[in-house]
């Protein structure tokens, strides 16, 4: 009996006893389990394609194009007097990262079910190797839109990089909250209502027409003051606003509009985190 009260162990496996006891910690155990979910993610999604990593560069850089022919040549939408594709890649660059941390993260539990099901780790490991194998991703796009960059300034285009690009590591940090929160919160409800997967690429699609990724706060505002107020209040807007500014020189962002931000993303994800670890006790059963 004295023996049995002497041991010690590492790790000890018991039922959640309270709401939010998230257990973050744990994560940080298994550190080493999300550097190589990580790099599965990376190798495996291009494993066997043609064209490999190259496609990083190949998506963006052909939606700019699309965007800028619809958009800028046919539509005439307005660009702040910015080159229309600096304009329109450095929408499509931000809002990218967002909507692959949402999309991904919203179907963890049904994609990773097995895994789940079998082997005991933090369920948070697996929405957090997500948002981290979409960064490198980012990071990869935003090389090309620095590239382009450098080419319209040798070329003579007006733009200017402003003291509000300090901000990009914080923006980037506001995605990626963002994504993580509102796809937690998808993936609990999807347990149960399936239906909520199949909306969830149809609505982030229309939530991109509610951000200024294809035109600017500032012609939002003019032509449609009644409703301009939804787009301002979309979180991801001044994100993409901020991100324009610091680097383009263009853009309709407040400091009052980043506390907005930045008190929505961490309610997001505060929430989304508790509702996940709510679920994740039983989502085995209705999966």
């Amino acid at each position: 009996m004295e023996k049995l009260e002497e041991e010690k162990w590492d790790l000890e496996i018991k039922p959640q006893n309270h709401l939010f006891e998230l257990h973050l910690a744990d994560v940080w155990r298994y550190r080493d389990l999300l550097g190589l979910l990580v790099r599965r993610d990376f190798v495996s999604f291009y494993k066997q394609t043609i064209l490999g990593p190259l496609w990083f560069f190949i998506q963006p850089l052909f939606t700019t194009i699309i965007y800028t022919f619809v958009f800028g040549s046919l539509a005439g939408i307005s660009t702040d007097g910015l080159p229309q594709p600096l304009f329109y890649m450095a929408g499509i660059t931000a809002w990218n990262y967002f909507a692959d941390c949402l999309t991904k993260t919203s179907t963890v539990f049904k994609d990773n079910s097995n895994i789940f099901g079998k082997v005991y780790f933090p369920r948070l490991i697996m929405p957090l190797s997500i948002v981290v194998s979409n960064l490198v991703r980012f990071g990869v796009q935003m090389l090309l839109f620095l590239l382009l960059m450098g080419v319209y300034y040798l070329n003579g285009a007006h733009f200017t990089i402003t003291p509000y690009i300090f901000l990009f590591p914080l923006l980037v940090i506001l995605m990626a909250l963002q994504g993580l929160g509102l796809g937690m919160l998808i993936t609990a409800m999807t347990t149960k209502y399936r239906d909520l997967a199949f909306l969830v690429t149809f609505g982030v699609q229309l939530l991109m027409y509610a951000t200024t990724v294809i035109y600017p706060l500032s012609s939002a505002i003019i032509k449609y003051p009644e409703y301009a107020w939804m787009i301002e209040y979309n979180p991801m807007t001044p994100i993409i606003e901020g991100f324009r500014l610091g680097f383009l020189g263009e853009g309709s962002f407040t400091w009052t509009s980043l506390g907005y931000v930045t008190l929505v993303s961490l309610a997001l994800t505060f929430f989304g985190l508790v509702i996940f670890n709510k679920v994740e006790k039983t989502f085995v059963d209705t999966v």
